[in-house]
């Protein structure tokens, strides 16, 4: 079966490109608001996670003789800049 054919003026054809220009136009709208939405779970994720390296690298740090003394001084460090980091972040985030 062949489809069938009709004839189409200036104007409807005029139309039907100004519809499908809005509806492109709203649909990258709607995957650029979806794509900021993925970003912010991810970034909050990022977060969860630095504060998460924090509160371990700080009972390493506390741990006592248990862990040696190279690794308590990193897990010290690693646990203030894990912090320091997850404030910044929020501080960025915050400004948006």
């Amino acid at each position: 079966m062949s489809a069938s054919l009709r004839v189409v003026t200036a104007n409807q054809r005029a139309k039907v490109a100004v519809e499908t220009t809005a509806s492109l136009s709203e649909r990258v709208q709607d995957l650029q608001a979806e794509a900021r939405r993925l970003a912010r779970a991810h970034i909050d994720a990022l977060r969860a996670s630095l504060l998460q390296t924090q509160r371990i690298a700080e009972e390493i740090a506390g741990g006592g003789e248990a862990y040696p003394p190279g690794v308590r001084d990193i897990a010290r460090r690693l646990g203030e800049d894990s912090a320091a980091r997850a404030m910044t972040i929020d501080g960025i985030v915050s400004r948006r």
